[in-house]
């Protein structure tokens, strides 16, 4: 099997909108590859955007314990708590997004988490 033909099937698929298919390309590639970060981080992807969101988190916590400094990978974590409906949980990994890279798109979601977080505490006595 030629893995970087699959590889390069599984960008295909992802970039096409089909992150499930874009997951069966990559299967055997991470099987052959596991400590290759971006077919992690590719797989991580497929898995948030079909809604793989455990998944998704499994991937994401892999890349961060091995490069603690991704700010992409604690951006898409964060995103990932997010959706699961764990707002507290996401912040940390926003906001490392956000002082590592201070993106539109990092801290808009910051923004917004933190939003979520405050007002899931309910009023302050």
């Amino acid at each position: 099997m030629d893995l970087y033909a699959e590889y390069e099937r599984a960008v295909r698929s992802f970039d096409a909108g089909d992150p499930l298919g874009a997951v069966r390309a990559l299967a055997p590639v991470v099987a052959a590859e596991p400590d290759n970060s971006s077919v992690r981080l590719l797989l991580a992807r497929a898995y948030y955007h079909s809604a793989q969101l455990r998944r998704a988190e499994e991937q994401l916590r892999w890349l961060i314990d091995r490069d603690p400094a991704d700010h992409y990978a604690h951006f898409v974590l964060g995103r990932t708590l997010e959706r699961l409906g764990r707002p507290g949980q996401a912040l940390p990994h926003l906001r490392m997004a956000v002082a590592m890279r201070p993106l539109v798109d990092y801290t808009d979601a910051l923004r917004r988490v933190e939003a979520r977080a405050v007002g899931s505490r309910g009023p302050r006595r």
